[in-house]
């Protein structure tokens, strides 16, 4: 299968609304969560993204305004030079676009819930179609961007918009699409909180991947889109991608990573790749005990004990179904650094953790990085970015 160059990425999250801001945050080991941004009575952090670069949607958009189409907007408004160029190339009915979120716009639906109260009628500001339904994402999207090509919402958990680039791959492989925009935004609401709640995952503190004393997740928000197109002059590209369904169980994962295992194979094959081109990991990292266990399992299993594996999560929380397009930014940020930072609170390291979490600043030895997102009922992703063969 063929490579597609990354024309374009960007990504807004706890960490800022710019590659700079993502930078320097990440090699200033600056955590960037807050406390919920709504009333909710557990306690935890989670990564917020500032108001500051969230604006109201305006003009066309403005019927869609609510904080999923305004992260979504945030995020993709600086792709609009890479996609007028990708239609200048190919046109606007072949670029398509996949999306991937978990929650779409529950929050808007939360609020309007909240100000009808038990028996009001829904304030008339709210439009479920436009405001609570993932296709309207999409929608948002096709307006802003202009694009025309195959449309859809990949919704999966915490692999969607992992799995949103693997499909707008398959689009391209297939001859369905000569370019695509691919990604997801996912916002917080009360719904997510309490329902990681419910599973007894939720840390109150900062979470601490793959450390000894980790106490369990801190759950964010973001946005983040790349654009793929063949015929761009790009220094990286999405190499390979590779999926698995394991369903060992609804909501924990594999203890043995059989299934995170399989996804990494997959990915290196489509790659066209071996285990010894991979550089480094951006690990689906949650902080859980099961997780980070099975998870670093298998990238032992596939990759071996010495390649640099970082989770982000520390610096964002877990962005859910927009983790996956956020992490492959941040992975493509190490490659431009030729550096990865320390995972942060990894210390003191789990012991019984075998691969090789990074505890300082790690130089780059290879210019590929695999990033992995793994959802509940066995719905894994792995991606391969590096550089343009």
């Amino acid at each position: 299968m063929g490579f597609l160059p990354v024309a374009a990425r960007s990504a807004v999250s706890a960490l800022g609304a710019t590659q700079a801001a993502m930078h320097a945050a990440l090699f200033e080991g600056k955590r960037h969560l807050s406390p919920p941004p709504f009333d909710v009575p557990e306690r935890t952090v989670c990564g917020v993204v500032s108001g500051d670069v969230l604006a109201p949607l305006r003009g066309a958009l403005a019927a869609f305004d609510c904080r999923q189409a305004r992260l979504a907007v945030a995020a993709a408004e600086s792709l609009q030079t890479a996609v007028r160029a990708a239609i200048r190339r190919h046109g606007a009915d072949r670029v398509a676009l996949v999306v991937g979120s978990s929650t779409g716009g529950v929050r808007a639906t939360e609020r309007a819930l909240g100000e009808a109260g038990p028996d009001g009628p829904l304030p008339p500001w709210f439009d479920y179609d436009r405001m609570h339904a993932m296709g309207a994402t999409v929608e948002v999207l096709r307006r802003l961007l202009g694009v025309r090509g195959p449309a859809m919402v990949v919704s999966t958990a915490c692999s969607s918009s992992g799995k949103a680039l693997a499909t707008a791959k398959r689009l391209v492989d297939a001859g369905l699409a000569d370019a695509a925009v691919a990604g997801g935004v996912d916002s917080l609401c009360v719904l997510t909180v309490r329902g990681f709640s419910a599973l007894g995952v939720l840390d109150e503190a900062p979470c601490r991947p793959f450390a000894a004393d980790r106490g369990g997740i801190n759950l964010g928000e973001a946005a983040a889109f790349l654009v793929l197109d063949p015929k761009a002059d790009a220094p990286w590209a999405l190499l390979g991608c590779g999926e698995s369904s394991d369903a060992h169980h609804m909501s924990a994962p594999d203890p043995e990573g059989h299934g995170a295992a399989a996804a990494m194979r997959a990915a290196l094959e489509d790659a066209g790749l071996g285990p010894e081109a991979v550089g480094h990991v951006n690990a689906h990292g949650t902080a859980t005990i099961q997780n980070d266990a099975a998870e670093s399992a298998a990238i032992c299993e596939v990759l071996g004990p010495d390649v640099p594996v970082l989770s982000t999560k520390g610096w964002t929380g877990h962005t859910l179904g927009a983790a996956g397009a956020l992490e492959a930014v941040i992975a493509l940020c190490c490659l431009d650094a030729g550096r990865v930072p320390a995972s942060l609170g990894a210390d003191p390291l789990d012991p019984s953790i075998p691969c090789a979490v990074t505890r300082g600043e790690t130089v780059l030895e290879r210019p590929v990085a695999i990033s992995n997102s793994f959802a509940f009922g066995g719905s894994n992703v792995s991606v391969i970015l590096g550089r343009v063969p």
